[in-house]
């Protein structure tokens, strides 16, 4: 009688231990060629009007003012919208 539990849980211990060793290792190191983020894109629909692809000033004064007036919580009137 007690050897039903005994190999019920010997099974379940060798299953567990067969699923763990097939786990492929994660060697993902992303890609190689990025550029900086204010190199950007040259299509008009992903660049800022007054910003051009490279300028690293234009781009860091564009994110300044991007996170004062468009995502500062703070700044909005109350009940979230614009009058």
């Amino acid at each position: 009688m007690r050897t039903r539990p005994i190999t019920l849980t010997a099974g379940a211990v060798l299953a567990a231990a067969l699923l763990a060793g097939c786990e492929r290792p994660q060697t993902a190191t992303g890609i190689k060629s990025d550029q900086p983020p204010y190199r950007g894109s040259t299509a008009p629909a992903f660049a800022d009007s007054g910003w051009q692809a490279g300028d690293r000033n234009a781009w860091a004064q564009h994110l300044r003012a991007r996170a004062q007036y468009g995502q500062n919580e703070y700044s909005r009137p109350p009940g979230g919208a614009a009058q």
